[in-house]
Parts: structure tokens; C-alpha cells; sequence
């Protein structure tokens, strides 16, 4: 009996035109019915999210207890899902060190983690997450160049954005300061330490404005007034480092190379070098 439950697993784990089948429906969007499992684990994830936070909100007895038994219905679904997932895997290791592997580990574990510790259950609405996959089904790679080049230009503005965030910083702190010298006296004032201050001043700069920390005197008001106005200029400044960076990095052309002169700087659909005249040949670069 053992013997014979032996070879069917090692069949089973070795079968691999069934690995073929099962990896094209989990892993690939390009068929139909690939595409069906992907809206269907969507739909799932929603759902059971859903469930999760009308869990905190019910606390009729008969409604919870609905609520858990479909919501481990949709726990045995997804643990069968991420054994399918590593079933069918190239590589197995891969897949589970990878960015999507590790996600949808962690969209089952808290579910059984909440059987031996209070509350974990309440992780599972880390489950959204998965929805990211909906950006490989309906295949939106329309925006993949957009994506890139927002990329490209937050890491070309990089250094400039550190620098600004610095020059921040270091007025965040001196504002702070200062206010701190000017109301720090004041009794019942909210500004009796340096470290208030500089939050004081970090949300004004900001222009969130809690209100748990006021000036009252007059020359707190005016220099709270003033660090209101200079949040709104403050704020646009990293705008306007990532647009022009954006423009600059979207206006780029692909340069084309001469075969002959070696110079760079001929249009992409360009037939003939605008520096040496000669005919540009087809090259792989």
C-alpha cells in the first residue's frame, strides 16, 4: 500500500505535461482560460478582503461565524493555488523568493497563524496586494513606456531632490528653533521643547495644519504666518524638478550612429548622416 502511494506521488510530482497544463493557466494571461483563472482569483481576493474588514465592523455572532467559514474557503483555495504555483514552476526556489511568491505566501499564513495567535487573522487583507496581477492580465502595457519614463526621470532628478530635502531639513529645524525661542517662555505653551517645535514647523511647512501646536503670541503669529506662505513654494519646487526632468528625459531621441564617421545625433528614420553624408547601414546597437 505504501509502496503504491509511493509511485503515484512520484508520478504525480513527475508528470510533467500536467505541470505544462497547470503552469499555462496559472502563469499565462494569453489564453482563455488562463486569463478566466486570473479574473476569478481577483474576484476572489476582493471578496475575501471584503470579508475581512466587514469582520471588524458585524459583531453578530451568526454573521461572523458565515463570514469565517467563507472566509476559510477562500484560504484553502488560495493555499491550493500557492501549492499549484510551486507544483508547476520552473524553478520552484525561484518562485518563492520572488517578489509575487513572497506575497502570495503571506496572503495565506495569517489565516492559520490566527489559530495560534489572537488577531493575526486580520493580516489577511494583505491579500490586496495580489491585485498587481491585474496589470498582467489585461496586459496595460500601454503604460509601460510612461512608467519608464517617470522612472527615468525621478532617477535622473534624484541628487537635486536629496539636496532640496537637506535645504528643508536643515530650515524645518532652524524654524523650530526660533519659534521655540519666541514661545518657548509662554506658559502653557505647547513649544516648551526644541523637538516640538521642529514638528510644529514640518507640519505647517507642509501645509497639513493638526492644529494641536498654536502660537499665541504676536510674533509667533506672524512668523507662523510666514512659514505658511513659504510652504506653498516650498512644495512645488520638487514638482517642478521631476516636470523638467520629464520633459527633458520624454524629448530625447534615439540617436542614431553612422557607420562611417562614427557620430552620433542622426534622427531615428534618418537614410543619410547629416555630418559625413554618406548612407546609414542598418546597425544593432
Amino acid at each position: 500500500m505504501f509502496s503504491w502511494i509511493k509511485n503515484k506521488w512520484n508520478s504525480f510530482m513527475n508528470n510533467e505535461e500536467l505541470k505544462r497544463k497547470i503552469y499555462v493557466i496559472i502563469f499565462e494571461a494569453d489564453t482563455p482560460l488562463g486569463k478566466a483563472f486570473d479574473v476569478a482569483l481577483i474576484v476572489c481576493i476582493v471578496l475575501s478582503v471584503l470579508i475581512v474588514i466587514m469582520e471588524s465592523v458585524i459583531s453578530h455572532k451568526l454573521v461572523g461565524l458565515s463570514m469565517r467559514i467563507v472566509e476559510w474557503v477562500f484560504t484553502v483555495f488560495f493555499t491550493l493555488e500557492y501549492l499549484m504555483r510551486l507544483y508547476c514552476a520552473k524553478n520552484p526556489r525561484k518562485y518563492v523568493f520572488s517578489f509575487f511568491g513572497i506575497i502570495d505566501l503571506l496572503a495565506t499564513l495569517p489565516a492559520y497563524l490566527g489559530i495560534f495567535f489572537a488577531g493575526a487573522q486580520s493580516l489577511m487583507v494583505i491579500r490586496v496586494f495580489r491585485i498587481i496581477r491585474i496589470f498582467r492580465i489585461f496586459k496595460l502595457f500601454s503604460f509601460l513606456k510612461e512608467g519608464q519614463l517617470l522612472l527615468r526621470a525621478l532617477y535622473d532628478s534624484g541628487r537635486k531632490i536629496v539636496v532640496f530635502f537637506l535645504f528643508v531639513l536643515v530650515l524645518v529645524i532652524s524654524i523650530g528653533t526660533v519659534m521655540y525661542l519666541v514661545e518657548g517662555d509662554v506658559e502653557g505653551s505647547s513649544f516648551n521643547n526644541i523637538p516640538n517645535s521642529i514638528y510644529w514647523a514640518i507640519v505647517t511647512m507642509t501645509t497639513v495644519g493638526y492644529g494641536d501646536i498654536t502660537p499665541v503670541t504676536p510674533l509667533g503669529r506672524f512668523l507662523c504666518a510666514c512659514v505658511m506662505l513659504l510652504g506653498y513654494t516650498i512644495l512645488a519646487v520638487p514638482t517642478g524638478i521631476v516636470s523638467a526632468s520629464m520633459i527633458k528625459t520624454g524629448g530625447k531621441k534615439d540617436e542614431k550612429p553612422c557607420p562611417h564617421c562614427k557620430r552620433v545625433g542622426n534622427e531615428p528614420d534618418a537614410v543619410y548622416c547629416k555630418y559625413c553624408g554618406k548612407f546609414l547601414e542598418e546597425i544593432e546597437y
